[in-house]
């Protein structure tokens, strides 16, 4: 039998990280590095990507690729990236996106197609860019990451994202269905909210903030809002072989949220 703790080994891995200057992005670098994998580093700040890569967990363990998923071209200069550097492509997390709060009536068109070029456009030219190498070589496991909000609405101006992690969640399955006979994986992570520049003002100790902590709190089980820490153990199941039968699925990082 092989030990079961083997199974959850990325040693050796290489796996490509888009948005890795981001919060939960560059989290994931580091817990890849330290667990033994050799990352990729995409992201848009160069100075963020080199600061992430000298951090002792990614030191001698990363490649940086200054290039978001904007354009095919970038896409392919990412998986270029890996390829050069590492050899080949076991893995890949594809943690970089955005929002734009607007009401309907208030948002611009503009706005809107920025949030699903980021969101659902970036995915899929990730996907399109890493398809020719994981199709050769037979194995992979593609990670994409959507939010609870791919299942539920929200009032306050979020017509753009929602729809964007709901096109990214059937992203997945559609990815998985299609690259099964290849032996690809394709699974999607979706948190609730967690620690960010953007949503710092949520773990204020000020009014603001304690009001929106006792909403959310009311409907989260474990009465707690994520730190992007607690995202590295999925991910690092999905990337190993520990998850081998594991794909089309939608895994909610949300302290119980989506139950309620």
């Amino acid at each position: 039998m092989v030990d079961p703790a083997k199974r959850f080994s990325i040693e050796g891995k290489s796996v490509v990280v888009t948005g890795a200057s981001g919060a939960m992005g560059s989290e994931a670098a580091k817990a890849l590095g330290a667990a033994g994998a050799n990352v990729t580093l995409a992201g848009g700040n160069a100075a963020a990507l080199e600061e992430i890569a000298a951090l002792p967990e990614l030191e001698g363990r990363s490649t940086i690729v200054v290039r978001r998923p904007d354009t095919l071209a970038d896409a392919e200069a990412i998986i270029a990236g890996a390829l050069s550097a590492y050899g080949r492509l076991d893995g890949m997390l594809v943690a970089s996106g955005m929002n734009k709060v607007g009401l309907i009536q208030d948002q611009s068109v503009e706005d809107w197609e920025s949030v699903m070029d980021a969101n659902v456009k970036g995915s899929w030219l990730m996907a399109k860019a890493a398809a020719p190498v994981l199709i050769e070589q037979k194995h992979g496991s593609v990670v994409l990451v959507s939010s609870t909000r791919g299942k539920l609405g929200h009032p306050a101006g979020y017509s753009a994202y929602c729809p964007s992690k709901a096109a990214v969640d059937l992203m997945g399955k559609t990815l998985a269905a299609e690259w099964g006979p290849h032996q690809i994986r394709v699974n999607v992570l979706a948190p609730t909210v967690f620690r960010s520049e953007l949503t710092a003002w949520m773990y204020a100790d000020d009014d603001k903030g304690r009001a929106v902590r006792e909403a959310m709190f009311s409907r989260i089980p474990l009465k707690r809002f994520a730190e992007p820490e607690d995202f590295v153990g999925a991910l690092i199941y999905l990337i190993s072989d520990a998850s081998s039968f594991m794909t089309g699925q939608v895994l909610y990082l949300d302290g119980g949220y989506t139950a309620c």
